[in-house]
C-alpha cells in the first residue's frame, strides 16, 4: 500500500493513544472493478468517526457498523461486500465488483506496539510489510522478503493464505539542473506519483518564476544529497552535464540505495564521466548503475519528449525485476 506517510496507521495510533477505541479496516482482496485497491484503509473510532476509505463510499457505512461491533467484542472480522453496478457508477466506475475487508480493533487484535512500530517505520522512510491471517487479523511486521510486492507497491494475499500489506515510503526524484527538460519533467513526475525535488545552486535557473510551486534547493548537489537523504525509494536525475554539478551528486548516489540514476549527455559525454569516476575509485559495477545517456531510446526530440523518455525509464527500472 503506497499511502502517504500521514495516513490511516498514524491516525489510528493517535486516536488509540488519546484513549479512544479505534479499529483499522483494510481491503485485503478484490474482484472485478473494485472502487479501491487492495491495501486501502479506513479508521473507525468508537464514537462513529471515520477517516479514509475502503470503497469510495459504497460500503463505508456497513464497515463502520461492523467495526463498532468489533470494538465491543474485541474480535477481528473479515467482511465481504458486493458492489453493485449502480453503486459503482455512483463513484465513477463502469461496473461493480467484490471486496473483502479486514477489521482489526487496536489493542485487542492489532497490537498497539506493532502499530507503533509500523508508524515509526513509515516515518523513517523504511519499507515494511504487515503480515497477518486475514480471517482473524493480528499480525507482525517484516522488513525482508516479498521483493516483488515491495517493488510493485502491491499488497495482497499469498498462496499460503496470509495477507501482506505493503507500506512503502512515497516515491521521490531528485533532479539536479534547473534546465528546460526539468520544467517539463517535474510536473510529469508528480502526476506519475513521484515527489520531485529540484537542486541547482544557480538561483537564476532554479527560480520560483520558472518552477512555480516546486521544492527547490539552492545548494551544491553534494550538500543537497545529504539534506534529501537518498534511499531505495528515491531516483536521481542529472540534467546539467556539467561535471562541477553532476559529479559530486554522483559520488554520493553511487554508494547509496537509490533505485535509479540517470545522467543527461551524449555517449561521448558519458564516456568522459565514466573515466572521471574510474579515476575517483568507483568500480565498474558501481558505474554501471548510471543510465547514460539518460532515458529510453524512443527517438525523443525536445525537452518534453526527453522528459517522457526519462520518466519511462525510471518506472521501468522501478517496476521490472532486474
Amino acid at each position: 500500500m503506497a499511502d502517504s506517510l500521514t495516513g490511516a496507521p498514524e491516525l489510528a495510533l493517535e486516536w488509540h493513544r488519546a484513549g479512544r477505541g479505534v479499529a483499522l479496516a483494510t481491503v485485503v482482496e478484490t474482484w472485478g472493478s473494485a472502487p479501491r485497491r487492495v491495501g486501502a484503509q479506513m479508521v473507525v473510532s468508537e464514537d462513529g468517526q471515520i477517516e479514509g476509505s475502503v470503497s469510495g463510499g459504497c460500503v463505508e457505512g456497513a464497515v463502520m457498523v461492523e467495526a463498532l461491533e468489533a470494538l465491543e467484542d474485541g474480535k477481528g472480522r473479515l467482511l465481504e461486500f458486493g458492489v453493485s453496478d449502480g453503486d459503482a457508477f455512483a463513484v465513477g466506475l463502469a461496473c461493480g465488483g467484490t471486496i473483502r475487508v479486514l477489521v482489526e480493533p487496536v489493542g485487542t487484535v492489532l497490537d498497539a506496539a506493532v502499530l507503533a512500530d509500523l508508524v515509526a517505520a513509515r516515518g523513517a522512510r523504511q519499507p515494511v510489510a504487515y503480515v497477518c491471517n486475514p480471517e482473524t487479523g493480528g499480525g507482525a511486521l517484516v522488513h525482508t522478503g516479498f521483493a516483488d510486492r515491495f517493488r510493485m507497491d502491491r499488497s495482497g494475499m499469498e498462496e499460503d493464505g496470509r495477507f501482506v500489506a505493503i507500506h512503502n515510503p512515497p516515491l521521490r526524484v531528485a533532479v539536479v539542473g534547473a534546465v528546460h527538460i526539468a520544467q517539463a519533467f517535474l510536473p510529469m513526475a508528480r502526476i506519475a506519483g513521484f515527489d520531485p525535488i529540484l537542486v541547482d545552486p544557480r538561483s537564476a535557473f532554479g527560480s520560483e518564476a520558472r518552477f512555480p510551486g516546486e521544492t527547490i534547493l539552492e545548494d551544491w548537489p553534494d550538500e543537497a544529497m545529504g539534506q534529501i537523504g537518498l534511499d531505495a525509494r528515491t531516483a536521481l536525475v542529472l540534467l546539467t552535464h556539467d561535471p562541477k554539478l553532476d559529479d559530486p551528486a554522483l559520488h554520493i548516489a553511487l554508494r547509496s540505495e537509490v533505485f535509479y540514476i540517470g545522467a543527461l549527455g551524449s555517449k561521448r559525454t558519458h564516456a568522459g564521466r565514466v573515466d572521471r569516476l574510474q579515476q575517483a575509485g568507483f568500480s565498474a559495477d558501481e558505474i554501471a548503475r548510471i543510465h547514460g545517456p539518460v532515458g529510453l531510446d524512443i527517438g525523443a526530440a525536445g525537452p518534453a519528449e526527453i522528459a517522457v523518455s526519462i520518466l519511462s525509464e525510471m518506472i521501468q527500472v522501478l517496476r521490472k525485476a532486474p
